[in-house]
């Protein structure tokens, strides 16, 4: 299974960040070794390549990545422009570099902005706050920072890692195929539409734990709900949202319904090996 499980898109590119600022070179080397990338860690490869340059930087659809390379050209005094693609032009995002001043605390309860990734930029950017009650986005970004600079101290250059979310997501569709009910415990927002597909959790219950579900690629919590009353009904799934995606297949596998995606190519945003997966699941 392990072969088909992607990179940890958060990890590489909060990795990838901190070696661009720092003007170190190991992010390219290691993205140059990867014949699969996430089409994400795609365009932080391109992000790289050109971030030293005047050339726009082409962030795909990863609001991560531009939000951070936001972040960073505005706390640099750097004048980078940027392209975004795809679902990612009409998300809302901050345009005020006047972000720049805030704290992490008032970085996360920015009005329309559901997201703790400002904040994460902040940190990214040298910010020393931790706040104990941190989101888990953020939670990761404290840990990546400590590892990036350990490994520095050391020498070394950082070590990357599998998604964690995703193994665990298809460990138990896995299971559930077999006719099991494990347990499957919805830690962060990237888990809710599996763990809503196969009723680990409500609706409701999202919209109460994750706020930032309304500001993805779609309004998850209302996307889920739409896809799951397509798929009943034989209709085509026209979602564009990767992890709505990777979800509503799964689902249907378990359940034995035919799910028919009109944009299979929507999943290389976080897992390109997705449908090789779904392939050997089907033939073992």
């Amino acid at each position: 299974m392990m072969k088909f499980i992607p990179l940890d898109k958060s990890w590489i590119i909060r990795m990838g960040v901190l070696d661009i600022i720092h003007n170190h070179n190991d992010i390219v080397l290691f993205l140059n070794t990867q014949t699969t990338l996430s089409d994400d860690l795609l365009a932080l490869k391109r992000a790289c390549n050109v971030w030293n340059t005047d050339n726009l930087i082409e962030v795909g659809e990863s609001g991560t990545l531009y939000r951070f390379l936001q972040f960073a050209s505005w706390k640099l005094n750097l004048n980078k422009r940027f392209v975004t693609e795809g679902t990612l032009r009409e998300r809302k995002i901050g345009q005020d570099s006047l972000l720049v001043s805030l704290t992490q605390r008032e970085l996360l309860e920015l009005a329309g902005e559901p997201t703790s990734q400002w904040a994460s930029a902040t940190v990214l950017l040298g910010d020393e706050e931790r706040l104990v009650d941190a989101p888990y986005k953020l939670r990761v970004t404290y840990e990546a920072v400590d590892h990036w600079r350990s490994r520095r101290s050391e020498g070394n250059t950082w070590e990357p890692r599998e998604d964690p979310t995703i193994l665990i997501q298809a460990e138990t569709f896995v299971r559930l195929l077999r006719g099991e009910r494990p347990d499957f415990v919805a830690i962060q927002a990237e888990d809710y539409c599996f763990a809503r597909a196969f009723g680990y959790v409500s609706r409701e219950e999202g919209a109460r734990k994750w706020p930032t579900l309304s500001g993805h690629e779609s309004n998850r919590l209302e996307e889920m709900e739409k896809v799951l009353a397509e798929a009943r009904a034989g209709q085509e799934i026209i979602s564009k949202d990767h992890r709505v995606i990777h979800a509503i297949v799964m689902w249907g596998l378990v359940n034995k319904i035919a799910i028919k995606v009109r944009y299979p190519d929507v999943i290389r945003k976080s897992w390109p090996e997705f449908w090789r997966f779904i392939d050997t699941t089907k033939s073992s």
